[in-house]
């Protein structure tokens, strides 16, 4: 028996900025969120330390740009696609402490409207 596939939904700013990554690394993300909306976890998925269980970032080197998406699976039904940004630093594999912040207000807005 196969599970059903959950919705996936974004928040209108992350569509956007989604869209502005180079092709070939959308692609790659398309794949690994439809694995999360399947149930299951991409290689490239981890967890978000701080932010609560099940809010789960995509980390892509891609042709020496770092993209980042950012998903929740814990809002209701669907996997809610919070951020995609590009990761600006060269050193340190951590996410900036701003983007923190903002996928912080956003799952808090969501949350809100969700309840």
């Amino acid at each position: 028996m196969t599970r059903p596939t959950r919705p996936i939904s974004w928040i209108t700013r992350a569509r956007k900025d989604f869209e502005d990554f180079p092709e070939g690394a959308r692609d790659i993300f398309r794949v690994a969120l439809t694995i999360a909306a399947e149930g299951g976890k991409a290689e490239i998925a981890k967890p978000v330390k701080g932010l609560g269980s099940g809010v789960i970032e995509i980390a892509l080197p891609f042709r020496g740009n770092a993209f980042r998406l950012v998903y929740a699976l814990q809002l209701g039904a669907e996997v809610w696609v919070i951020h995609a940004f590009q990761k600006k630093a060269t050193r340190g594999i951590k996410t900036p402490k701003q983007e923190i912040e903002l996928i912080r207000r956003r799952l808090k807005q969501l949350e809100g409207i969700l309840r």
